[in-house]
């Protein structure tokens, strides 16, 4: 028995230090509400913002599936960081790092949602985009690859947003007319 001890610790210890007992913690209706009252008092950082993002991205593509926490790593060592830093934590964030990934796992799940009420009808324009870019004389076949593989980015990143966890879709489903009224989005994604 005493020989079993050491090795239950170090398998305990293990365990505990392993990334795969790391859990998201569950998006509750407080959080939900507490990010997007965050969302609201930031709306006036947005101007900023954006001229910072104009200087770091270089015209890159922001990264849709980490755009919170991407944006938080971008300002990190700027004024607005600690701007960031004191209206999360007013709203029951520990960090804007904390805040960020709660934003995207949101979105994500947001996404997910719009997307799941339109998945029929785009997954038949792509059908049908592929079709043209196939039949398209104009087109050299190096082109036509080209467009191929950009659309399926486009259509690894609709499979990407739909597979959000199905707690975080639960959750964020009584929030979407407050996430649509906070960002803007009268329309669906």
């Amino acid at each position: 028995m005493n020989r079993l001890h050491p090795i239950l610790f170090t398998l305990a210890c293990l365990l505990t230090l392993s990334p795969l007992t790391v859990h998201a913690e569950a998006l509750t209706d407080q959080t939900i509400r507490s990010f997007i009252s965050s969302l609201e008092a930031l709306q006036g950082m947005e101007d900023d913002y954006d001229e910072l993002a104009t200087e770091e991205n270089d015209g890159e593509m922001p990264d849709m599936s980490r755009i919170f926490s991407s944006s938080v790593e971008e300002m990190k060592g700027h004024d607005m960081y600690n701007e960031l830093e004191d209206v999360v934590q007013q709203h029951g964030f520990s960090s804007p790092e904390q805040w960020g990934e709660i934003g995207d796992r949101i979105f994500h799940a947001w996404g997910a949602l719009e997307m799941g009420k339109q998945s029929g009808d785009m997954n038949q324009e792509m059908a049908r985009a592929m079709e043209e870019i196939d039949n398209n004389p104009h087109m050299s076949e190096a082109q036509k690859q080209q467009m191929r593989e950009m659309m399926g980015g486009a259509m690894s990143a609709v499979e990407q947003a739909a597979n959000a966890p199905e707690a975080d879709k639960q959750a964020v489903r009584p929030h979407m007319e407050a996430l649509r009224s906070v960002t803007g989005e009268d329309e669906d994604f």
